[in-house]
């Protein structure tokens, strides 16, 4: 049984991951957010393959912030490179 349930759950991650990416991808703000936002999607996932559990946790935090259009900061609003 706890087999079926880490597929499970690798499977709502999966699915979680892919729908954090496309929206990631289509959000109207400067590059600099979306390239924070994907290297914050990039460690869940590489922590996907460690702690699956921790993975979903942390997902769900990263997707709450996205819901509540908590974004980090732009790190390149001083127009450096």
């Amino acid at each position: 049984m706890e087999r079926d349930d880490q597929l499970k759950l690798y499977g709502l991650v999966a699915d979680r991951l892919k729908d954090a990416h496309t929206r990631v991808r289509t959000l109207q703000v400067p590059e600099g957010v979306r390239m924070a936002l994907t290297r914050k999607l990039l460690v869940i996932t590489a922590a996907a393959k460690h702690d699956l559990a921790d993975a979903a946790r942390r997902l769900e935090w990263f997707m709450a912030d996205l819901d509540e259009g908590r974004y980090p900061e732009d790190v390149h609003t001083d127009r450096s490179p």
